[in-house]
């Protein structure tokens, strides 16, 4: 004979029918509970994660792939994109002079460009900026250093936008303290949280380059993708593109984890106020998943220093600016032993205030 024994959602002990009020309840955690919701949490299974995307992207038209030109770097295969009245002189990857003209390739038309919103003397402003009131920098690097090469390109993104529906099922405690002349007494209470929302994701980027390093490129984020605007060969008049070699097929796990990671963060908010919080199950589905193929504007700066090469990149619309700057070892042991002195003296003093009390 089928037994059917019914569990507390919230500590997992027997329940037992209450005939007083017509509802379970545990006599563990003193919790009670209508038969539906008991039901429900007996029977719920978690929901599995779905993700479903659209990209919509055409190709070339013939006279597009007429009037561009690509160049191939030999050194780190780069292969870029430009208007054919466009010189190539250098690789903004690897900085090889040696840049071999070719056909477009097969491969999809952008839906959308950003266009650059800085100048190239704004990129070197912006430069100079960023490297004022570095302590460790080396004395000489301002005003000996040369910007070898500053180059407007354009980076290609893969942009997911989409509807999201998630649920999560949390295990909670919350805690309570309370003493009387003899006794401190502790209880904790246990909790099944069930939590539920909806929310639009739109401008989930993903670098679309394999030769782009992706920390850097999260790094310059974000853009406004309002000023976003239909692809039109005029916006790559002087500047280079880079073509996809990433597809949106493999970008949407990275699209996918983003898009998971906010809608969790967004139900997680919804349960302050307890000791412990744990998640037992959680599901995202991903619905209406549009892709859209798009440009965004990069300055790429090049500058050489006591023989190596440094390279920086700059949000084309912003200005935001990351990279690696070189480090003086003088002024570096020369902050540290300032530190160290520091240190050294604070322990010092409190030596002997330890003394005189």
């Amino acid at each position: 004979m089928h037994v059917t024994e019914y569990k507390c959602p919230c500590c997992g002990a027997a329940l037992k029918f209450g005939a007083e009020d017509q509802q379970m309840r545990c006599e563990y955690c003193e919790n009670t509970f209508t038969l539906e919701a008991v039901q429900a949490c007996q029977t719920s299974e978690p929901e599995q994660d779905t993700f479903d995307w659209s990209t919509g992207s055409a190709g070339w038209s013939q006279e597009e792939q007429e009037a561009m030109r690509a160049f191939h770097c030999p050194s780190c295969g780069g292969e870029l994109l430009t208007e054919a009245t466009t010189a190539a002189t250098f690789c903004p990857y690897c900085g090889s002079p040696a840049i071999l003209p070719g056909r477009v390739s097969e491969s999809f038309r952008p839906d959308r460009i950003i266009p650059f919103q800085l100048r190239r003397e704004e990129a070197q402003e912006a430069f100079l900026r960023f490297c004022t009131g570095k302590r460790l920098l080396p004395k000489h690097f301002l005003t000996s250093q040369r910007l070898e090469q500053v180059t407007g390109m354009y980076v290609p993104f893969w942009i997911f936008d989409c509807g999201v529906e998630a649920r999560a099922r949390y295990r909670a405690t919350r805690v309570s303290h309370w003493a009387d002349s003899r006794y401190s007494y502790t209880r904790t209470d246990h909790f099944l949280l069930q939590r539920g929302g909806g929310l639009q994701c739109r401008g989930v980027p993903v670098d679309g380059s394999q030769k782009m390093d992706n920390t850097w490129m999260e790094a310059i984020e974000p853009y406004d993708y309002t000023q976003a605007v239909p692809f039109d060969m005029a916006y790559l008049s002087g500047y280079l593109a880079d073509q996809y070699d990433v597809s949106s097929e493999a970008c949407q796990p990275i699209a996918n984890a983003r898009v998971r990671a906010t809608a969790e963060a967004m139900l997680a908010g919804t349960t302050p106020g307890f000791a412990t919080v744990v998640p037992e199950s959680k599901s995202v589905q991903v619905h209406g998943g549009q892709v859209q193929y798009m440009l965004l504007p990069v300055w790429v700066l090049h500058a050489t220093y006591d023989g190596r090469s440094y390279t920086f990149m700059m949000n084309g619309q912003t200005g935001k600016l990351v990279g690696e700057l070189p480090i003086s070892r003088g002024r570096s042991w020369a902050w540290f032993g300032a530190v160290c002195g520091g240190v050294t003296a604070a322990a010092t003093l409190a030596g002997l205030l330890f003394r005189l009390l």
